[in-house]
């Protein structure tokens, strides 16, 4: 299981979101590049980098601080936030982003996903944000008439790569929920999810490591905090047992 590092960008100044309120970030006294280049100090080999900026206007925002981070920081980044057009997935796949996350374009625009995954094949991942077992898109701010695991299915044969599934009851800290919708997903769907939301403690990254069809668990704010150790996470992920081991 990989341990994707979240960093997120807003006005070029590193920040977590809680709750996912927009206008309520805690910013940290870091560059998006330290805190790349810490995280990848630490073992990580995969970094995930959203830009806030364009999740709220759709577009690219934060390109300067990012392509430092895919031109220097020596693992692929996957990239997120405001990724709704050809022009501007061509854009960062053209300036080196080795993945391209696709929000809330999943529920506008199915076409231009399956068009993205045909272009890039293996390198587009569609990212579903749930609360209450209902898809959300715009940063949280629009409910659709999707379950996630409806939206998924219908898009699992267009060729993504993996799935991202935020948990937001578990990121709104409502621990009860917090692993039963990611299990599903995981168990249900055929290509890789990758879960966020849920990872607040070494314990969550263990108990995700162990459940099938978990490729990776996005982890921000619980590393800014220090709540959770990149390298002991890292440790403890690589521990995951092959899918042979579970049939």
């Amino acid at each position: 299981m990989i341990i994707y590092p979240k960093i997120e960008l807003q006005d070029g100044k590193v920040v977590q979101l809680k709750g996912g309120k927009m206008d309520q970030p805690v910013a940290y006294n870091t560059s998006a590049f330290d805190a790349a280049k810490k995280f990848v100090d630490a073992g990580a080999a995969f970094l995930h980098i959203v830009d806030l900026d364009g999740v709220a206007q759709g577009g690219k925002h934060n390109a300067d601080e990012i392509c430092k981070i895919i031109d220097d920081a020596g693992v692929p980044v996957q990239v997120a936030g405001g990724i709704r057009t050809m022009n501007t997935l061509q854009w960062w796949m053209d300036h080196g982003a080795s993945r391209a996350v696709l929000g809330t374009a999943v529920v506008n625009d199915p076409h231009f996903v399956s068009e993205a995954c045909k272009y890039y094949p293996d390198q587009i991942v569609i990212s579903i944000d749930a609360k209450a077992d209902q898809v959300v898109v715009d940063g949280w701010t629009r409910p659709t008439a999707y379950t996630p695991l409806e939206l998924a299915k219908s898009l699992e044969k267009a060729g993504v790569a993996a799935v991202i599934y935020t948990d937001i009851d578990s990121a709104h800290d409502l621990p009860e929920t917090s692993f039963a919708m990611t299990t599903q997903i995981a168990t249900e769907l055929d290509i890789p999810v990758i879960s966020s939301g849920v990872a607040r403690t070494l314990d969550d990254i263990s108990t995700l490591s162990n459940l099938p069809n978990i490729s990776g668990a996005v982890v921000g704010r619980a590393l800014f905090d220090e709540e959770i150790d990149l390298s002991s996470a890292i440790e403890i992920a690589s521990s995951k047992p092959t899918k042979a081991e579970f049939i």
